[in-house]
This record gives structure tokens, C-alpha cells and sequence, in this order.
């Protein structure tokens, strides 16, 4: 289907996804000129457009770095409202009369993945699903059965080219430079390989807690929560081969590298929990649920044998920041003596909160005699008006370019990666707030090697 989408519905549109992206989003849209078709939201809340036109107001004026007065006008002419129960057919049968004429609406679905199937059956039952696109949010299922359960559910109702399971990871403008820059430049491809790189790690940092969402944390835990998908989704676009071209052949290559992924074991994870958690309002006394998550995988391909990937996760560590370290291996003999050791060179991708390459080498010190010092040289982008993640895959799903939206092998292939740790395959660990998880955590890193520490910010900060 190559048709554009004509009309956009979101379910869930009182809810709190909604309130924090999705309105901002299409403002943004808006605003750059991407959106001029009708908006729908769907929730039983018992309210009347006026509410709901309110809420995206206030979404805006908190989420949306304020009101754009024109954009704003315009939004609230293309907002219609349906209130009814998802599990009742008349709720679906007054969407088919509010789409009007459309007849290739987008189906958002900002809900808990539990309620996917009984929407797309009301859609069908309603015929809101012909000639139609569906998003589904992440998480997609809560293991790898349930995630085949969904796939098998959804695609009795749609073709799996009009599903769009969202992951916003890969609509970010720096991940998506990120996989530009392996395959824009010919630099990396003869050294991007085990016979130069060492190890790989990928690190996504927050400083602060679960914020209030305990009830939701102790459903997903960090694994379900990131590692699964945002961080799978990094290490397959930095391992994945060249593709043929744009498209369904990147994501022929994504799902290519995960499926070359060890499936993990309990001797592969190391998992953590912040001190406080279980004090947090919905979370159990006796929580087992990991807060932080460490884990060490191999991808059994010709390319990356033999070379570690480690990955972490975690809420209340030192700094907020995503980020990726290649370090590659020492030089085969050290022509200057011990001089000329030091750290092993790397290149560094910060993805956030700042966009920053850089290139971790060695250089002579001034004035001595053939000794040295590492310096790390850094390319720092500071983009502006920067297309959110929401809004570009909002913008692609309409225009049914599905190469940044996870396809149903890539995710049953992430859930087969880590079904055997979820839950409490191995203890879980506490940890102090303000620390780089529990020392456990160390174990991991094969040989005299480290974890990287992503706080040392001295350097973008002054440049």
C-alpha cells in the first residue's frame, strides 16, 4: 500500500503518553508543515472535544515547549473525539462514521499491549481496518511467546506491511546519524571488524528514579523495559552489514544481525536495584525487579566472532546519557616502550543528551622524549529545531516507509535474545543511587578491561 494515510486515530488519548508526545508531535508537525489531516482520539474518559481540545492545550504549554498560537489553531481544527469503551462495538462503529470519507486512516495504538488485540478486532468488525496502517507501541508482548501471540494477533487483521510496531529509539535523529555515518563514509568499514576491534559498549544512563511509575516498573523491570529493544536496536545498527539500499533492506540487515545473536544465559547478566526502590509507591516490599541491568552477548557472525558486546542500563546512576565505546586493540608491538602504551584507541558515539563523535588516540607529549599521552579529539553537534523521534516516525508511518519501525521477525529475534534471564533467573543486586550499578557488574568485562566511565563530560562541556 503506497497510499499516503488520510486520517490519524490514536487510542489511549487521554492517556499519558499522549499528554507528554503525541501532542507535541504534532504540533511540531504542524508547524513544519507535515500534517493536514484529520486527528481522532479515542478513550473512554467520559468527556466531550471541548476536554479533549483542552488537554492537548495543556500538553503543549507543559510537553511541547509552549504554544506555537497558529500551529495550536490549526491542531484543534483537525481534533475530533470518539469516548466509548474499547471492548464495546459501538465504540468502533462511531469511529467508522467520524473517518468519514477516509479510507486509509493510521491507528495508533498508545495503550497497554494487553488491549491490542480487542482493538484491531474492532477495527476489523468495523471496517476501520481496510485500506489502513496500524502502530503499535512498545512493549511489544512480555516475552518471546506472548510477542508471538501479539504478531500472530495482529496479523489476522492486518498485512504485516501495515504494521507499525514503534520503537522511538530508531527515530532519533542521532541514531539514525549514527547508522548514516557507518555506511556514508568509508573510514570505518576497514577497521569495523574483529580483526581491529576489541569490544563494544553500550551504555543508557538515567539519573533519576521510576518517578512515580513503580506500578508500571515492576511489570517491566530494565531488561523489558530498554535493553530488549532500545539497546538491541543500537548494537544492530552498528553490527549489522551493509544493506543493499534503503528501506525494507535495512531492515532485512537489522533482523539479519540479531538473529546471528548468542541467546543469552544467566552467566551473561548481572542484574541491580537501587537502594529505595521497594520504598517507591506500587512497588512490592520484597521487589525482585531489576532497576539496572548488565549483560555481555557474541554475535556469531564472520565479522564480530570472538568480540564481547557489553551493554548496561540503569535508573539512579551517576549521569543521564547514552552512549556507545568501540575500543579497538593495542598495536602489535610498542616501538616507543612502555612510553607509548596507554589507554587503547576508540571512537566514542554520545547519542544524548549531547550529539558528540569522538576519537580516542595517542600523541606525543611535548618535549619528551618519544613519551606520550592520550587525548581524545571531539566533534560536537548542537542541532536545532531537531525533528523529535515521535514526529518523524508519526510522519514516516503516514507515508508507509517502515524501515525505522521494528518488523515481526526482528522482534521475536530481540525477545529469543533474552528470554532466558527475564524474571529472576539470577539475584538481583542492590546498588547506591549515584553509582554505575551494583560491582557485580564488573564480572563481565573479560580480561583487564573496564566499564567506561560516561561521566567524564569535562571535555564536550568546554569545547
Amino acid at each position: 500500500m503506497n497510499e499516503p494515510s488520510d486520517a490519524l486515530v490514536f487510542f489511549g488519548a487521554t492517556g499519558d503518553l499522549a499528554y507528554k508526545k503525541i501532542f507535541p508531535s504534532l504540533q511540531s508537525m504542524i508547524r513544519h508543515g507535515h500534517l493536514d489531516m484529520p486527528v481522532i482520539g479515542v478513550a473512554k474518559a467520559g468527556w466531550d472535544l471541548a476536554q479533549f481540545k483542552a488537554r492537548a492545550k495543556a500538553s503543549l504549554q507543559e510537553h511541547g515547549g509552549g504554544i506555537n498560537a497558529p500551529a495550536l489553531k490549526k491542531l484543534c481544527a483537525l481534533l475530533q473525539y470518539v469516548d466509548g469503551d474499547y471492548l464495546d462495538p459501538a465504540t468502533f462503529t462511531q469511529l467508522r462514521q467520524t473517518l468519514g470519507g477516509a479510507a486509509h486512516p493510521l491507528h495508533y495504538l498508545a495503550i497497554p499491549p494487553s488491549l491490542f488485540g480487542k482493538v484491531a478486532e474492532g477495527l476489523a468488525q468495523s471496517q476501520c481496518n481496510k485500506g489502513a496502517r496500524i502502530i503499535a507501541e512498545k512493549p511489544f508482548g512480555r516475552d518471546l511467546k506472548s510477542a508471538r501471540k501479539l504478531n500472530a494477533t495482529l496479523s489476522r487483521y492486518f498485512s504485516e506491511d501495515a504494521i507499525f510496531r514503534i520503537d522511538h529509539y530508531l527515530g532519533k535523529e542521532a541514531v539514525q546519524s549514527l547508522l548514516y555515518s557507518r555506511f556514508a563514509n568509508t573510514i570505518w568499514e576497514p577497521v569495523w571488524n574483529r580483526n581491529y576491534i576489541s569490544s563494544v559498549q553500550i551504555t543508557m544512563a538515567e539519573d533519576f528514579g521510576v518517578q512515580g511509575r513503580g506500578t508500571f516498573y515492576e511489570e517491566a523491570g530494565a531488561i523489558r523495559d530498554v535493553l530488549e529493544n532500545h539497546t538491541l536496536q543500537l548494537v544492530a545498527c552498528l553490527a549489522m552489514e551493509a544493506p543493499a539500499g534503503e528501506g525494507e533492506p535495512l531492515r532485512d540487515e537489522r533482523a539479519k544481525v540479531l538473529s546471528m545473536v548468542r541467546t543469552l544465559t544467566p552467566a551473561d547478566v548481572v542484574r541491580g536495584q537501587f537502594d529505595g526502590y521497594r520504598n517507591e509507591p506500587g512497588v512490592a516490599k520484597q521487589s525482585n525487579v531489576e532497576t539496572f541491568a548488565a549483560v555481555r552477548l557474541w554475535i556469531d557472525s564472520w565479522r564480530w566472532a570472538g568480540v564481547p558486546f557489553y551493554l548496561r542500563a540503569g535508573k539512579c546512576l551517576p549521569i543521564s546519557c547514552t552512549e556507545i565505546l568501540v575500543e579497538f586493540k593495542n598495536p602489535p608491538q610498542q616501538v616507543f616502550g612502555r612510553s607509548s602504551g596507554g589507554h587503547p584507541n576508540y571512537v566514542r558515539f554520545r547519542l544524548s543528551p549531547q550529539v558528540v563523535l569522538a576519537l580516542g588516540t595517542r600523541v606525543k607529549k611535548v618535549g619528551e622524549p618519544m613519551a606520550g599521552t592520550d587525548v581524545e579529539l571531539i566533534a560536537q553537534r548542537h542541532p536545532k529545531d531537531e525533528m523529535e523521534a515521535y514526529e518523524r516516525l508519526l510522519l514516516d508511518a503516514a507515508r508507509g516507509a517502515s524501515e525505522f519501525f521494528a518488523r515481526e521477525d526482528q522482534v521475536e529475534q530481540a525477545w529469543r535474545i533474552v528470554d532466558p534471564i527475564l524474571g529472576n533467573a539470577v539475584p538481583v543486586h542492590p546498588y547506591a543511587r549515584g553509582m554505575w550499578g551494583p560491582k557485580e557488574a564488573a564480572k563481565l568485562i573479560i580480561g583487564e578491561g573496564t566499564w567506561h566511565d560516561s561521566s567524564h563530560e569535562a571535555n564536550e562541556k568546554n569545547s
